[in-house]
């Protein structure tokens, strides 16, 4: 995610693009493929995306050092957003066990998600 300049909520993403395309990398739909990974920019949008980009934990994919954010930040940035690809997205995290419930809890009450989690449990979790 990236954040637009202060007192700005535009973000041009064309500088980025414009140096990984002169790189090699191309450009499929909202994705620029990067090596064999597909790398979709957003701007950091809410208070929620902008802790998420600030608390993202450093990686190495394939040798190269990347930022990535957490697993806790993906599902409620997901949460958040609550389309039906987000949910599914959320239970795919849920079933490989890769969010810890408690940092989750904690994001979710400072961001006001609770109650869309609650919601989302009774409709996609229980039997």
């Amino acid at each position: 995610m990236l954040r637009a300049a202060p007192g700005s909520s535009f973000l041009s993403l064309s500088p980025i693009y414009e140096y990984l395309t002169a790189r090699g990398c191309v450009v499929e739909g909202e994705r620029i493929v990067v090596g064999d990974w597909p790398v979709q920019f957003l701007p950091a949008s809410n208070a929620l995306e902008q802790e998420a980009l600030a608390e993202a934990r450093e990686a190495d994919v394939e040798g190269v050092p990347t930022c990535v954010l957490t697993a806790e930040h993906l599902v409620a940035i997901a949460l958040q957003a609550g389309r039906h690809k987000d949910y599914l997205r959320i239970a795919q995290f849920l079933e490989q066990d890769a969010v810890g419930t408690d940092k989750l809890n904690e994001i979710l009450m400072r961001h006001g998600l609770l109650p869309k989690w609650e919601r989302f449990k009774r409709k996609y979790l229980e039997d």
